[in-house]
């Protein structure tokens, strides 16, 4: 163990298994455990019997203990940062410890092991060669279809993370702004309910009527064809006119739009009410 050194541990995204002979020696060696819950990795460490002191190091308070950190690295502690899954840094605290290190002259050192990013990538059949990782997608639907109408142009592969309680308003957004390309949703990684469900967008949506998933989840959408342009699904009211002029009754476009947009019927029927259109 190299005194005065930083330690950029990876750590299991799920199952405890996946952790490297190394990270659990300098998790062991270190002198002092940076967590981004402290409860969390208790239960990884007393796994492994490691009784190394912790400190909290989360992202509302990374900025202002950033410096507290580094001066104890500079008195001569060694010092490991962990995330509670996966490695630091990637969409989680530890850039602004980084940088404070770095520009404080510390000697900082991966300990590399798992990444929901590339463990997504490598079981989602997408092309791998380039992809870009754009962290998490935004909440408010206004931003969400900003962040996706940036990328409509992007020819990498896109990878993403998103809560499950807002995959579908999610997905809703993609299809609008991205048209209907192939994605693939990865659920608990490495956990025991892991679970993959490819498709295009709309097969996806139309699935998750009958499913609303539950957990962490990792998209991986593939990305714009070279020289293509994206076609926009059709917002709602179009769609409802497009069927109406086609001799459908309100009752069966909403049956036929919940099963492709994987909305409830009755948003539908009622979309169509508020047209003018009678049942």
């Amino acid at each position: 163990m190299k005194p005065g050194t930083l330690y950029v541990v990876a750590t299991p995204l799920g199952n405890l298994e996946d952790i490297t002979l190394r990270a659990l020696r300098v998790l062991k060696e270190v002198a002092l455990i940076a967590a981004e819950d402290t409860r969390h990795s208790r239960k990884l460490l007393a796994h492994y019997k490691i009784s190394t002191p912790l400190t909290s190091y989360y992202d509302q308070i990374e900025r202002h203990k950033a410096p507290q950190l580094v001066e104890e690295i500079k008195h001569g502690k060694s010092l490991a940062l962990i995330a509670d899954a996966g490695t630091p840094g990637i969409a989680d605290p530890g850039y602004h410890l980084l940088r404070a290190a770095i520009a404080a002259g510390v000697r900082v050192e991966a300990v590399p092991g798992p990444s929901a990013v590339a463990a997504a990538l490598s079981v989602a059949g997408l092309p791998t060669d380039r992809f870009v990782f754009e962290g998490f997608v935004p909440s408010r639907q206004g931003a969400r279809q900003k962040f996706f109408a940036a990328l409509a142009h992007e020819q990498r592969t896109i990878v993403a993370y998103e809560a499950a309680r807002r995959l579908q308003a999610c997905l809703q957004d993609v299809l609008a702004t991205l048209g209907d390309r192939r994605i693939v949703i990865i659920r608990e990684l490495t956990k025991m309910f892991e679970e993959i469900v490819r498709g295009t967008v709309s097969d996806i949506l139309a699935r998750l009527k009958d499913h609303v998933p539950k957990g962490e989840l990792t998209m991986v959408i593939a990305g714009a064809e070279a020289g293509a342009q994206p076609e926009p699904a059709e917002d709602l009211s179009t769609a409802i006119e497009r069927l109406r002029g086609e001799g459908l009754g309100l009752k069966e476009i909403a049956r036929t739009l919940s099963r492709e947009r994987g909305l409830s019927r009755r948003e539908v029927y009622q979309a169509g009410l508020g047209l003018g259109h009678e049942p």
